[in-house]
């Protein structure tokens, strides 16, 4: 089976669980043990075909290490799931521009050997997938790679908030250049716009009439920090926009990120309050906590991605493929109900 060569840029908390989780899984082979994957193959791939070959950085204490010790690296703060045995892929210094926020710059330092040339950098690795995990907020950054791995013939996954699989602009570059892209902004796994989505179709397709609902998430943690400081209109706009596209009916929808605790670290409290109408327009009122840990609930969702891009590689398929991008992001160029767009993925990773 070919492996699935892979370059992550930011060696964050995602990567981290995204690293760590590709290690967890390896050696799983029956769907019965295979907890916490919603797929254990996507067409004829598992988990264990997907090897990461290069990784960008700008951190002191994560450039020049090997992937396997930077992923578990100050600001990193995630849970430690897995033992990950040496990669062989030293983390290379990569441009800065917007992608160090305030608060990271804190916390951490930038790295100060001079950047690599990141187009030549993956081509030299045998990269075909580019998965860009940097920080909300770094656009400028986010445009810089997506510019990058394009010159190097690479397939883009943009799991960040930053706007550039679903744009038109760049989805007939990549078509152009006969590659797939796919994004924007993932979707977690145990996610609250996904959870909050889930409620609202299911007391629609019961009767109920929800008049006004909001969904607000207080973290700690960089991507928290730098989600209020740098990309808090943004998320609050794809957030809402997401959950408001199951409802066929005008509501007050608001979903967005709130507050930053550092206590908290890694982990996210989520809040939800729905309020509506059912039989006999009786009110009622619903409120809902949910706490997960962030970068693990990033996880399973990335797996999905990276081998259903691999597919679309060997398809053929270039420019934005709706079928992985409305599975598995807030923001695709089309907005599709989750069950449909459950079933548009399922067909396309299970057809000839």
């Amino acid at each position: 089976m070919p492996k699935i060569r892979v370059g992550l840029v930011g060696v964050g908390n995602c990567a981290c669980a995204l690293v760590q989780g590709v290690e967890y899984y390896k050696n799983i082979r029956s769907e019965e043990e295979c907890v916490g994957l919603r797929h254990l193959y996507v067409g004829k791939y598992h988990p264990s075909d997907i090897e990461f070959v290069c990784a960008f950085d700008v951190t002191a204490g994560k450039v020049g290490k090997d992937l396997s010790e930077a992923i578990f690296e100050r600001p990193n703060n995630t849970l430690r799931f897995a033992e990950v045995p040496k990669l062989d892929v030293e983390v290379l210094r990569g441009p800065l521009l917007d992608g160090m926020s305030k608060y990271a710059g804190e916390v951490a330092e930038v790295d100060d050997s001079p950047e690599v040339d990141v187009a030549q950098s993956l081509k030299e690795s045998g990269a075909e997938v580019v998965v860009n995990l940097l920080p909300s907020g770094a656009s400028e950054a986010s445009l810089r790679y997506a510019e990058e791995s394009l010159k190097a013939g690479c397939a883009f996954i943009n799991a960040t908030p930053n706007l550039i699989a679903s744009e038109s602009s760049w989805a007939e570059r990549y078509a152009e250049a006969g590659l797939p892209i796919v994004g924007d902004d993932l979707t977690d796994q145990v996610g609250a716009t996904f959870l909050h989505k889930v409620l609202l179709e299911t007391l629609n397709r019961r009767g109920v009439k929800v008049s006004r609902t909001y969904q607000l998430d207080v973290g700690g943690g960089t991507e928290s920090a730098d989600t209020l400081s740098r990309a808090w209109e943004v998320k609050r706009r794809i957030k809402t926009k997401s959950v408001m596209s199951v409802l066929p009916y005008e509501a007050e929808v608001v979903a967005g990120s709130t507050d930053f605790v550092e206590f908290l670290k890694n982990s996210r409290d989520s809040y939800f309050r729905l309020e509506g109408l059912y039989f006999g327009g009786v009110p009622f009122s619903m409120d809902i906590k949910l706490q997960t840990v962030d970068a693990p609930n990033a996880g399973s969702v990335l797996l999905d991605v990276i081998r259903g891009v691999k597919i679309a590689l060997e398809r053929g398929d270039a420019g934005h493929v709706l079928p992985i991008s409305a599975y598995a992001f807030k923001h695709p160029a089309k907005i599709l109900p989750l069950l449909e767009a459950d079933e548009l993925f399922e067909k396309y990773i299970t057809e000839a």
